[in-house]
């Protein structure tokens, strides 16, 4: 389906994005790997992903949080494939305290990463999706992109900002093969979500099952977590030919959170 094509997809060494660029490369799509980890382990990965697909696979560890690194791995990918056609926006971080306490340089940091970050990179590559009439933008926001919570006002604002900003580019991208979503997942199953059940089971002594459980059910009416290959699939949808009306969507994809 997406043979010929190719992804940039921040934060993709792990989590979500890893998911995502497994999915893409599963549909043939080239891919721009984007994120931090141990270089062996992520050439073991970048290797293990080409050869499983039959596609070629790159890693940049662009900081997307500094300065122009954003705009700078947008340049980069097209240095190193030719285009670029599929941006999906994944890198984020937030910082947990009440507002009155919540210092400033965090609140820098989680606006740069999770909203000046996509900002840049959409910036950055449109005007080769228009010069090549087609593209793809997805912007991986949160279920806290569409509605508030406690002790997180920065990630809050910066996912209700990537919501907005998804609304608008999709707005100037309207007349065009180009297509820009947004997917707001509930709690997903990362490592950090599995390390908050296990400190569960072991202060609460119950099994690691149950801690999962009630974990996910704080917020999701179904009692289960997204998995990361959830979040993936709906995105390669957003990047099929079926999904060329799509447009300016925030997906939710929450266990029933929002139905409250």
């Amino acid at each position: 389906m997406l043979e010929g094509k190719v992804a940039v997809i921040t934060g993709s060494t792990d989590g979500i994005g890893l998911a995502v660029a497994r999915a893409l490369a599963g549909q043939k799509a080239s891919i721009m790997l984007n994120g931090f980890g141990d270089p062996a382990a992520v050439e073991a990965l970048r290797q293990e992903l080409s050869v499983q697909h039959g596609v070629k696979i790159a890693w940049s560890q662009a900081d997307l949080s500094v300065g122009t690194q954003a705009t700078e791995l947008i340049e980069a990918a097209t240095r190193e494939f030719g285009h670029v056609d599929i941006l999906v926006n994944n890198a984020g971080t937030q910082h947990k305290s009440p507002i009155d306490k919540h210092p400033m340089d965090k609140w820098d940091l989680v606006l740069a990463l999770n909203l000046t970050a996509p900002f840049q990179t959409i910036r950055a590559v449109l005007p080769q999706m228009r010069e090549r009439h087609w593209g793809r933008i997805v912007n991986i926001a949160s279920i806290y992109g569409l509605t508030g919570g406690y002790d997180r006002s920065s990630y809050v604002a910066s996912k209700h900002g990537l919501v907005g900003l998804t609304k608008a580019v999709a707005l100037e991208t309207a007349g065009s093969p180009i297509t820009c979503n947004a997917v707001c997942p509930g709690d997903v199953s990362t490592r950090i979500f599995y390390k908050t059940a296990k400190d569960m089971a072991l202060r609460d002594n119950i099994s690691r099952e149950e801690a999962v459980r009630r974990v996910a059910a704080t917020n999701m009416p179904s009692g289960n977590a997204v998995a990361p290959a959830q979040v993936a699939a709906l995105v390669e949808f957003l990047c099929s030919p079926a999904a060329s009306e799509v447009r300016g969507s925030a997906m939710s994809m929450d266990g029933g959170w929002l139905a409250r």
